[in-house]
């Protein structure tokens, strides 16, 4: 025996009103999910310092700087700052109401995102810095100084127009990080695993680890990439190798899968590395750091290349840096002109270029033989630089 006509339209009316109610509370859950991601994206970029100050002073001087060469490419200035402000910073020394660049590294990415190379600028270089606007307001006078002076002299504007300066490369973004941002950051990937040679027991740098692979965690991260005069032979050039090799550690921790598909693991990530920047207003965002980095994760590790800009000792002062040259020049031009730029390991040749060519002065170029020498060329390949990727594993 069939439904009655009204049997059927009760039906159909509870159908409509479940259709209506299932209907709402997906809409609810959508908009809810929509809320919580937009929350999550505005506390992320919320945590970003935008460098108004800096953006303001390159722009008074804007018809005095490079101009980029290659479109697409990029060069971000990466300073570590040594601020000892605020309650976590204070441990590593007393607040002088200074900060210095404890670290400063020219990261250029190449057009098309096909490499990254990290180059360290040593804090103790020699260098012509320009005139700077202070903290106050006053404008310091140009000098020959250290290169850690001009962030302490007039912040991120300073150093980005002395690099410039002695580079002759545009810095197209700025990034500052401080003490406690860089252990987060290590934290939040639950630490990061590097090769020790010998065991280390320093308590200057809070440092007590065995011989062999250990994951460091933030804070023994931080005592192993700042630690000077008290690991290895002492100088500067050996810790800038040891940072570059712990940042290709982190990169490659980092780009693992185990953390960017693992939401859980993703966000303290993000959090840590957001919480500790400053930047340029263009990157002041998660948008403006995406669009920036969106590319490297197709980049292959041994393309992620770290290295130290060529140097020696200052003529006059055995404790202060001074380039090589031709040989920095020519790592600058590469950098320039968005060249390829090779490097190797041997530290035979400290920090000097390495290569088929004249490795004690950098120089390559056309060889000529013979009689007729004006007309046989033979060009030398590029010239290689010392220094290592983040492919590498550093226990050999």
């Amino acid at each position: 025996m069939g439904a009655s006509a009204s049997g059927r339209g009760l039906v159909r009316r509870r159908r409509r009103r479940w259709a209506r109610w299932t209907g709402f509370w997906i809409a609810v859950v959508v908009v809810a999910a929509a809320g919580a991601g937009w929350a999550v994206y505005a506390k992320l970029s919320g945590n970003i310092t935008p460098d108004e100050a800096a953006a303001a002073e390159l722009a008074r001087y804007e018809k005095e700087r490079p101009t980029s060469l290659v479109k697409d490419a990029r060069n971000i200035l990466l300073i570590g700052s040594d601020s000892r402000q605020g309650d976590d910073n204070a441990r590593y020394g007393r607040d002088s109401g200074t900060e210095r660049s404890d670290t400063t590294i020219l990261l250029h990415l190449s057009a098309g995102r096909a490499s990254a190379t990290a180059v360290s600028l040593p804090r103790d270089l020699m260098v012509d810095m320009p005139g700077c606007r202070r903290p106050d307001g006053s404008r310091s006078a140009p000098r020959f100084a250290m290169f850690n002076q001009a962030f302490q002299l007039g912040g991120s504007a300073c150093t980005i127009r002395t690099v410039e300066k002695l580079t002759d490369i545009r810095v197209d973004h700025h990034v500052v990080v401080d003490f406690h941002g860089f252990k987060r950051m290590v934290d939040a990937v639950d630490g990061v695993g590097v090769c020790l040679k010998e065991p280390i027991d320093d308590p200057e740098a809070k440092l007590r680890l065995p011989a062999g692979r250990v994951t460091l965690d933030g804070e023994q991260a931080l005592g192993y990439v700042r630690a000077r005069k008290s690991l290895g032979d002492g100088s500067d050039t050996e810790r800038m190798e040891r940072q570059q090799h712990f940042l290709g550690a982190l990169v490659n921790k980092v780009r693992s899968n185990d953390v960017l598909l693992n939401p859980v693991k993703l966000y303290p990530v993000l959090d840590a590395a957001t919480s500790s920047l400053t930047t340029d207003p263009d990157l002041a965002s998660l948008r403006g750091l995406y669009e920036l980095v969106r590319g490297l994760r197709d980049i292959p590790m041994e393309q992620v290349q770290f290295l130290t800009v060529p140097r020696q000792s200052y003529a006059y002062d055995a404790n202060r840096d001074q380039l090589v040259e031709p040989a920095a020049e020519r790592l600058f031009e590469r950098l320039r002109t968005d060249t390829p730029v090779a490097i190797a390991r041997d530290s035979s040749h400290g920090s000097a270029p390495l290569g088929p060519a004249d490795s004690r002065d950098g120089s390559y170029g056309d060889s000529h033989a013979g009689p007729f020498a004006e007309s046989v060329v033979t060009v030398s390949p590029p010239p290689t630089f010392r220094g290592n990727t983040a492919a590498e594993d550093t226990c050999e």
